[in-house]
């Protein structure tokens, strides 16, 4: 099926010529001008579209609750360090000017109070380490790992799992036996000054 051929566009005389009738029938003749569209009319423009509707609000998640930081109580730490001074003579050894000892001397010192420190730990705290592989075995650590538990070093790029080898097993201490205190005792006495009469 054919389509029509556009009408073909009026010369200008001719377009003269349809001015000055469609001008003269306006004015003679009320019926065909009330045909004729007005010059506001033609040139109005389309009725606006209806409005889009409003996109609706973009909620934002809420923030992360703030992160609460316990206050530690001194009491214990200063407990800790009491027994290690007792047992092991911790304090003593670091607080110790050491430049004047042999290698030998210092050598026999930091057995005594490796022996004494590890005596306090034993007793008082139940270690066992975080990670049961051997150090130096290549392990996976899995996504959603507990980073307070497990710190990776070196070239970490990417996201988890990760595998890489096991520097360090690391430690978790799993019980805590520390003596009571009693309410007047001051636990920033950590060794008593000892005066031999």
């Amino acid at each position: 099926m054919s389509t029509p051929n556009p009408p073909e566009k009026p010369s200008f005389m001719r377009r003269v010529s349809m001015a000055f009738g469609a001008f003269f029938g306006i004015l003679s003749d009320a019926d065909y001008a009330a045909r004729i569209p007005s010059r506001d009319e033609v040139a109005a423009p389309p009725p606006p579209e209806p409005p889009a509707p409003a996109p609706a609000p973009v909620v934002a998640p809420p923030p992360p609750p703030p992160v609460v930081l316990k206050e530690a109580t001194p009491d214990a730490a200063l407990q800790l360090l009491g027994l290690l001074q007792r047992e092991a003579r911790l304090i003593d050894f670091t607080q110790e000017n050491l430049s004047g000892y042999s290698d030998a001397d210092i050598g026999v010192a930091a057995r005594l109070v490796h022996e004494g420190c590890r005596k306090v730990l034993r007793e008082h705290f139940s270690i066992e380490p975080v990670r049961t592989e051997a150090e130096g075995s290549r392990v996976t650590v899995p996504e959603g790992f507990d980073a307070s538990a497990v710190r990776l070093t070196g070239n970490v790029v990417g996201k988890p799992p990760f595998t890489g080898h096991l520097s360090h097993r690391g430690w978790r201490v799993t019980a805590v036996r520390l003596p009571k205190l009693a309410e007047r005792h001051d636990a920033s006495v950590v060794a008593q000054a000892e005066v031999e009469l």
